[in-house]
């Protein structure tokens, strides 16, 4: 990380994951609305740590309900993912995997999302999906090479691709009951 950026502030978010009815296992993720430090990027549904929150779980359940409409209790919690530092924002993220239950019609807020995916994680396994580019950030003094996934027209990188990226395999190979 930058020197320069202030001290880590604390986040979390929620990898939701399901089976279909054909058995293949899919993601969920979104696009962010436009504006902000993250606006138009892929994301998993997550956030800020509020003072409220009674930990990172507490967050990560809040923050998906506020943003793409999910309940609590359409969510198992399957494992606690490694803390993943973002490179520009300063954001210390707490990642969490959990089976979701699909809820009858999504309730994303148009304020905080732009599009829901649901992605069949067989697709971002392909090597096709998988690029890399140098990009540029005003916190970084020299342009950087960012490794991503192809999702549709969109491109998952950053701390969100950092957290899927290494778990994309384990869950293919089946180390979560899902």
């Amino acid at each position: 990380m930058p020197p320069d950026l202030p001290a880590p502030r604390d986040a979390s978010v929620l990898v939701p994951v399901y089976r279909d009815a054909a058995g293949a296992l899919h993601v969920v993720m979104m696009r962010r609305a436009a504006g902000g430090l993250h606006g138009g990027q892929l994301a998993f549904p997550g956030g800020r740590r509020e003072p409220h929150d009674a930990d990172a779980w507490d967050t990560a359940l809040r923050e998906t309900e506020e943003e793409i409409g999910l309940p609590r209790a359409a969510v198992t919690r399957l494992a606690t993912l490694p803390m993943v530092e973002t490179r520009t924002t300063g954001m210390r993220i707490a990642p969490f995997l959990g089976r979701i239950e699909l809820p009858r019609a999504w309730r994303p807020d148009p304020a905080e999302v732009a599009e829901l995916l649901d992605v069949p994680i067989a697709q971002l396994a392909r090597p096709e999906a998988r690029g890399s580019s140098l990009e540029t950030f005003p916190t970084w003094p020299v342009p950087q090479r960012i490794d991503w996934l192809l999702v549709g027209n969109h491109r998952l990188w950053g701390a969100s691709y950092r957290i899927f990226e290494p778990l994309m395999p384990r869950l293919l190979s089946g180390e979560w009951t899902i």
